[in-house]
Protein backbone atom coordinates (compact mmCIF):
# COMPACT_ATOMS: atom_id res chain seq x y z
CA UNK A 1 0.00 0.00 0.00
CA UNK A 2 1.45 3.34 -1.16
CA UNK A 3 1.16 6.43 1.47
CA UNK A 4 -0.79 9.07 0.22
CA UNK A 5 1.33 11.44 1.90
CA UNK A 6 4.50 10.10 0.79
CA UNK A 7 3.77 12.03 -3.08
CA UNK A 8 3.59 15.28 -1.31
CA UNK A 9 6.62 14.85 0.43
CA UNK A 10 8.10 14.41 -3.11
CA UNK A 11 11.99 17.07 -3.39
CA UNK A 12 13.73 15.27 -5.94
CA UNK A 13 13.66 13.28 -9.13
CA UNK A 14 15.02 10.35 -7.62
CA UNK A 15 11.67 10.67 -5.23
CA UNK A 16 9.29 11.14 -8.10
CA UNK A 17 10.58 8.23 -10.53
CA UNK A 18 10.42 6.01 -7.05
CA UNK A 19 7.06 6.62 -6.32
CA UNK A 20 5.84 6.64 -10.16
CA UNK A 21 7.09 3.47 -10.72
CA UNK A 22 5.38 2.18 -7.51
CA UNK A 23 2.18 3.89 -8.37
CA UNK A 24 2.33 2.25 -12.12
CA UNK A 25 2.66 -1.31 -10.51
CA UNK A 26 -0.19 -0.79 -8.02
CA UNK A 27 -2.53 0.66 -10.95
CA UNK A 28 -1.43 -2.20 -13.27
CA UNK A 29 -2.53 -4.71 -10.29
CA UNK A 30 -5.51 -3.11 -9.17
CA UNK A 31 -7.00 -0.35 -12.29
CA UNK A 32 -8.77 -2.93 -14.47
CA UNK A 33 -9.22 -0.53 -17.16
CA UNK A 34 -5.41 0.57 -16.99
CA UNK A 35 -4.19 -3.35 -17.03
CA UNK A 36 -6.51 -4.23 -20.03
CA UNK A 37 -4.68 -1.65 -21.81
CA UNK A 38 -1.19 -2.66 -20.91
CA UNK A 39 -1.98 -6.39 -21.49
CA UNK A 40 -3.04 -4.83 -25.32
CA UNK A 41 0.63 -3.07 -25.52
CA UNK A 42 2.09 -6.47 -24.23
CA UNK A 43 3.41 -4.60 -21.43
CA UNK A 44 3.89 -6.01 -17.63
CA UNK A 45 5.76 -4.39 -14.99
CA UNK A 46 9.04 -6.30 -15.08
CA UNK A 47 9.41 -4.24 -18.60
CA UNK A 48 8.83 -1.12 -16.83
CA UNK A 49 12.29 0.88 -15.47
CA UNK A 50 12.01 4.52 -16.10
CA UNK A 51 9.07 7.04 -16.69
CA UNK A 52 9.55 6.56 -20.45
CA UNK A 53 8.45 3.38 -20.20
CA UNK A 54 5.18 3.72 -18.22
CA UNK A 55 2.27 3.28 -20.65
CA UNK A 56 -0.03 6.70 -20.57
CA UNK A 57 -3.90 5.83 -20.88
CA UNK A 58 -5.51 7.67 -23.56
CA UNK A 59 -7.76 9.83 -22.26
CA UNK A 60 -10.58 9.23 -23.79
CA UNK A 61 -11.23 6.24 -21.32
CA UNK A 62 -12.34 8.59 -18.89
CA UNK A 63 -15.64 9.12 -21.23
CA UNK A 64 -16.45 5.37 -21.46
CA UNK A 65 -14.90 3.77 -18.39
CA UNK A 66 -14.66 3.65 -14.82
CA UNK A 67 -11.26 4.45 -14.13
CA UNK A 68 -10.43 3.59 -10.69
CA UNK A 69 -7.65 1.65 -8.63
CA UNK A 70 -9.32 1.19 -5.87
CA UNK A 71 -12.60 -0.35 -3.65
CA UNK A 72 -13.08 2.46 -1.73
CA UNK A 73 -16.49 4.21 -1.65
CA UNK A 74 -16.33 7.42 -4.55
CA UNK A 75 -17.01 9.83 -2.67
CA UNK A 76 -17.89 11.95 -5.83
CA UNK A 77 -17.61 12.08 -9.30
CA UNK A 78 -16.36 14.79 -11.48
CA UNK A 79 -17.54 15.66 -15.23
CA UNK A 80 -16.39 17.77 -17.86
CA UNK A 81 -18.11 20.33 -20.05
CA UNK A 82 -19.46 19.23 -23.08
CA UNK A 83 -21.86 20.04 -25.94
CA UNK A 84 -25.40 18.50 -26.76
CA UNK A 85 -25.08 15.01 -27.67
CA UNK A 86 -21.10 14.49 -26.54
CA UNK A 87 -19.94 12.20 -24.09
CA UNK A 88 -18.06 13.58 -21.09
CA UNK A 89 -15.61 12.65 -18.87
CA UNK A 90 -16.01 11.39 -15.77
CA UNK A 91 -13.51 10.97 -12.92
CA UNK A 92 -14.47 9.20 -10.13
CA UNK A 93 -13.01 10.24 -6.70
CA UNK A 94 -12.88 7.82 -3.75
CA UNK A 95 -10.56 10.29 -1.71
CA UNK A 96 -11.53 14.00 -1.83
CA UNK A 97 -8.64 14.53 0.80
CA UNK A 98 -5.94 14.06 -1.54
CA UNK A 99 -7.55 16.36 -4.22
CA UNK A 100 -8.10 19.03 -1.38
CA UNK A 101 -4.46 18.73 -0.53
CA UNK A 102 -3.20 18.53 -3.95
CA UNK A 103 -4.61 22.01 -4.89
CA UNK A 104 -3.89 23.69 -1.89
CA UNK A 105 -0.09 22.82 -1.67
CA UNK A 106 0.09 23.36 -5.43
CA UNK A 107 -1.11 26.39 -5.24
CA UNK A 108 0.86 27.23 -2.29
CA UNK A 109 4.21 26.40 -3.70
CA UNK A 110 3.69 29.21 -6.74
CA UNK A 111 1.52 32.08 -4.96
CA UNK A 112 2.25 31.47 -1.27
CA UNK A 113 -0.69 30.48 1.52
CA UNK A 114 -4.44 30.97 0.02
CA UNK A 115 -5.41 32.25 3.29
CA UNK A 116 -3.65 35.53 2.30
CA UNK A 117 -5.44 36.30 -0.63
CA UNK A 118 -9.15 37.82 -1.63
CA UNK A 119 -10.17 34.54 -4.20
CA UNK A 120 -12.72 35.77 -6.64
CA UNK A 121 -13.98 33.24 -9.34
CA UNK A 122 -15.92 34.21 -12.40
CA UNK A 123 -16.46 31.14 -13.69
CA UNK A 124 -20.03 31.57 -15.39
CA UNK A 125 -20.31 28.45 -17.69
CA UNK A 126 -19.07 26.23 -14.89
CA UNK A 127 -21.23 27.76 -12.10
CA UNK A 128 -24.20 26.83 -14.65
CA UNK A 129 -23.55 23.04 -14.24
CA UNK A 130 -23.10 20.29 -11.96
CA UNK A 131 -19.84 18.63 -11.34
CA UNK A 132 -17.06 20.85 -12.05
CA UNK A 133 -13.67 20.12 -10.34
CA UNK A 134 -12.62 23.59 -11.05
CA UNK A 135 -15.73 24.82 -9.29
CA UNK A 136 -14.94 22.69 -6.75
CA UNK A 137 -11.42 23.89 -5.50
CA UNK A 138 -12.17 27.55 -6.10
CA UNK A 139 -14.83 27.13 -3.75
CA UNK A 140 -12.45 25.48 -1.16
CA UNK A 141 -10.40 28.37 -1.93
CA UNK A 142 -13.18 31.10 -0.65
CA UNK A 143 -13.98 28.96 2.09
CA UNK A 144 -10.38 29.18 3.11
CA UNK A 145 -9.36 32.55 1.93
CA UNK A 146 -9.81 34.84 5.60
CA UNK A 147 -11.35 37.69 3.51
CA UNK A 148 -15.39 38.01 3.72
CA UNK A 149 -15.18 39.72 0.22
CA UNK A 150 -13.94 36.34 -1.32
CA UNK A 151 -16.83 34.50 -3.67
CA UNK A 152 -18.12 34.00 -7.09
CA UNK A 153 -19.45 35.95 -9.56
CA UNK A 154 -22.19 35.12 -12.33
CA UNK A 155 -23.54 38.12 -14.17
CA UNK A 156 -23.58 40.57 -11.54
CA UNK A 157 -20.16 42.18 -13.07
CA UNK A 158 -20.97 45.94 -11.62
CA UNK A 159 -20.12 44.45 -8.37
CA UNK A 160 -17.49 42.61 -9.35
CA UNK A 161 -16.00 45.79 -10.95
CA UNK A 162 -16.36 47.66 -7.52
CA UNK A 163 -14.92 44.48 -5.14
CA UNK A 164 -11.92 44.57 -7.58
CA UNK A 165 -11.18 48.75 -7.56
CA UNK A 166 -12.01 48.80 -3.74
CA UNK A 167 -9.77 46.11 -2.62
CA UNK A 168 -7.12 46.55 -5.08
CA UNK A 169 -6.84 50.63 -3.79
CA UNK A 170 -6.67 49.66 -0.43
CA UNK A 171 -3.66 47.02 -1.04
CA UNK A 172 -5.41 43.70 -0.83
CA UNK A 173 -3.56 40.89 -2.25
CA UNK A 174 -6.49 39.66 -4.71
CA UNK A 175 -6.47 36.82 -7.42
CA UNK A 176 -9.45 36.60 -10.24
CA UNK A 177 -9.89 32.88 -11.46
CA UNK A 178 -11.98 33.14 -14.57
CA UNK A 179 -12.53 32.01 -17.96
CA UNK A 180 -11.88 33.78 -21.20
CA UNK A 181 -14.79 34.74 -22.00
CA UNK A 182 -16.03 36.26 -18.58
CA UNK A 183 -13.01 38.22 -18.25
CA UNK A 184 -13.37 39.48 -21.83
CA UNK A 185 -16.63 40.36 -21.15
CA UNK A 186 -15.63 42.30 -17.62
CA UNK A 187 -13.18 44.43 -19.98
CA UNK A 188 -15.12 45.13 -22.68
CA UNK A 189 -17.42 46.75 -20.32
CA UNK A 190 -15.40 48.42 -17.47
CA UNK A 191 -11.76 49.44 -17.86
CA UNK A 192 -9.03 48.73 -15.12
CA UNK A 193 -5.63 49.76 -13.79
CA UNK A 194 -4.86 47.47 -11.14
CA UNK A 195 -2.29 46.86 -8.89
CA UNK A 196 -2.20 44.24 -6.26
CA UNK A 197 -4.42 41.96 -8.49
CA UNK A 198 -3.41 38.48 -10.13
CA UNK A 199 -5.36 37.82 -12.92
CA UNK A 200 -5.66 33.79 -13.48
CA UNK A 201 -7.24 32.63 -17.00
CA UNK A 202 -8.47 29.24 -17.01
CA UNK A 203 -8.83 28.98 -21.00
CA UNK A 204 -11.47 28.11 -22.88
CA UNK A 205 -14.39 30.42 -24.70
CA UNK A 206 -16.92 27.32 -23.86
CA UNK A 207 -18.62 28.00 -27.02
CA UNK A 208 -19.28 31.98 -26.13
CA UNK A 209 -16.84 33.49 -28.07
CA UNK A 210 -14.40 32.80 -31.40
CA UNK A 211 -11.53 31.06 -29.69
CA UNK A 212 -8.18 33.38 -29.52
CA UNK A 213 -4.69 32.35 -29.79
CA UNK A 214 -3.20 32.84 -26.47
CA UNK A 215 -1.28 35.79 -26.88
CA UNK A 216 -3.81 37.91 -28.67
CA UNK A 217 -5.91 36.28 -25.26
CA UNK A 218 -3.32 37.65 -22.63
CA UNK A 219 -2.63 40.83 -24.57
CA UNK A 220 -6.37 42.08 -24.53
CA UNK A 221 -6.45 41.14 -21.04
CA UNK A 222 -3.15 42.86 -20.31
CA UNK A 223 -4.78 46.13 -21.80
CA UNK A 224 -7.89 45.77 -19.90
CA UNK A 225 -7.24 45.21 -16.35
CA UNK A 226 -4.09 47.59 -16.55
CA UNK A 227 -1.70 44.53 -15.63
CA UNK A 228 2.17 43.24 -16.80
CA UNK A 229 1.21 39.20 -16.89
CA UNK A 230 -1.62 37.46 -17.39
CA UNK A 231 -1.71 34.19 -14.98
CA UNK A 232 -3.01 30.74 -16.51
CA UNK A 233 -4.01 27.63 -14.60
CA UNK A 234 -3.35 24.02 -16.25
CA UNK A 235 -6.11 21.35 -15.16
CA UNK A 236 -8.75 19.04 -16.19
CA UNK A 237 -11.42 16.60 -15.16
CA UNK A 238 -9.36 13.63 -15.42
CA UNK A 239 -6.78 15.15 -13.28
CA UNK A 240 -6.37 15.97 -9.85
CA UNK A 241 -3.03 18.65 -9.81
CA UNK A 242 -3.14 21.81 -11.91
CA UNK A 243 0.09 23.47 -13.16
CA UNK A 244 0.29 27.22 -13.15
CA UNK A 245 1.92 30.12 -15.18
CA UNK A 246 2.62 33.37 -14.10
CA UNK A 247 2.84 34.87 -17.93
CA UNK A 248 4.03 34.16 -21.27
CA UNK A 249 2.05 30.84 -21.70
CA UNK A 250 5.26 28.79 -19.64
CA UNK A 251 3.44 26.58 -17.16
CA UNK A 252 5.56 24.98 -14.25
CA UNK A 253 4.17 21.66 -12.22
CA UNK A 254 3.84 21.09 -8.43
CA UNK A 255 6.41 18.58 -7.12
CA UNK A 256 3.89 15.50 -7.84
CA UNK A 257 3.93 16.11 -11.16
CA UNK A 258 5.15 16.00 -14.53
CA UNK A 259 4.43 16.57 -18.38
CA UNK A 260 6.10 14.54 -21.06
CA UNK A 261 5.63 14.54 -24.98
CA UNK A 262 5.21 11.58 -27.21
CA UNK A 263 5.29 11.28 -31.37
CA UNK A 264 2.76 12.20 -32.78
CA UNK A 265 3.30 9.88 -35.20
CA UNK A 266 3.92 7.03 -32.77
CA UNK A 267 1.81 7.62 -29.52
CA UNK A 268 4.36 4.89 -27.35
CA UNK A 269 7.84 6.63 -28.04
CA UNK A 270 8.45 9.44 -25.54
CA UNK A 271 10.30 12.41 -27.07
CA UNK A 272 13.22 14.56 -25.67
CA UNK A 273 12.42 17.94 -24.48
CA UNK A 274 12.59 20.73 -26.50
CA UNK A 275 10.56 18.31 -29.28
CA UNK A 276 6.90 18.97 -30.09
CA UNK A 277 4.17 16.36 -29.67
CA UNK A 278 1.30 15.85 -27.67
CA UNK A 279 1.23 15.63 -23.72
CA UNK A 280 1.58 13.44 -21.25
CA UNK A 281 0.93 13.50 -18.05
CA UNK A 282 2.22 12.01 -14.33
CA UNK A 283 0.07 13.30 -11.90
CA UNK A 284 0.81 11.54 -8.81
CA UNK A 285 -2.34 12.57 -6.94
CA UNK A 286 -4.47 10.62 -8.93
CA UNK A 287 -3.31 7.53 -7.38
CA UNK A 288 -7.12 6.16 -7.06
CA UNK A 289 -7.88 6.87 -10.74
CA UNK A 290 -4.88 6.14 -13.29
CA UNK A 291 -1.91 8.64 -12.67
CA UNK A 292 -0.66 8.34 -16.06
CA UNK A 293 -2.48 10.21 -18.47
CA UNK A 294 -1.89 10.53 -22.77
CA UNK A 295 -4.02 14.06 -23.31
CA UNK A 296 -5.37 15.01 -26.17
CA UNK A 297 -3.33 18.81 -25.83
CA UNK A 298 -0.49 19.32 -28.27
CA UNK A 299 2.92 21.46 -26.92
CA UNK A 300 6.40 21.30 -25.77
CA UNK A 301 8.56 20.25 -22.76
CA UNK A 302 11.38 22.81 -21.16
CA UNK A 303 14.68 21.50 -20.48
CA UNK A 304 13.83 22.67 -16.62
CA UNK A 305 10.47 20.56 -16.81
CA UNK A 306 8.53 23.42 -17.68
CA UNK A 307 6.02 23.12 -20.54
CA UNK A 308 4.05 25.18 -23.13
CA UNK A 309 0.62 24.05 -24.50
CA UNK A 310 0.26 25.25 -28.59
CA UNK A 311 -2.97 23.43 -29.60
CA UNK A 312 -4.97 20.07 -29.59
CA UNK A 313 -5.24 17.06 -31.38
CA UNK A 314 -8.51 17.07 -33.24
CA UNK A 315 -9.47 13.52 -33.61
CA UNK A 316 -8.73 12.43 -36.71
CA UNK A 317 -5.24 13.04 -35.80
CA UNK A 318 -5.33 10.71 -33.10
CA UNK A 319 -2.70 7.84 -34.11
CA UNK A 320 -1.77 4.76 -32.26
CA UNK A 321 -5.49 4.79 -29.95
CA UNK A 322 -6.57 1.65 -32.35
CA UNK A 323 -6.70 0.19 -28.62
CA UNK A 324 -9.50 2.62 -27.96
CA UNK A 325 -11.73 -0.50 -28.41
CA UNK A 326 -11.01 -2.19 -24.95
Amino acid sequence: MIDTQSIFNIKTQTDFEDIALKIFKSQFNNNKVYRSFCDLLYIHPSDVKTLKDIPFLPIQFFKTRDVLSDWAPIQTTFTSSGTTGTETSKHHVTNLEVYQQSFTEGFQDFYGPIEDFVVLGLLPSYLERQGSSLIYMVDAMIKTSKYPESGFYLNNLSELKETLITLDAAGKKIILIGVSFALLDLIETYQFNLKNTIIMETGGMKGRRKELIRTELHNRLKKGFGVNHIHSEYGMTELLSQAYSKGNGVFNCPPWMRVLTRDTEDALTIQDSGKAGGLNIIDLANINSCSFIATQDLGRVNSDNSFEVIGRFDNSDIRGCNLMVL
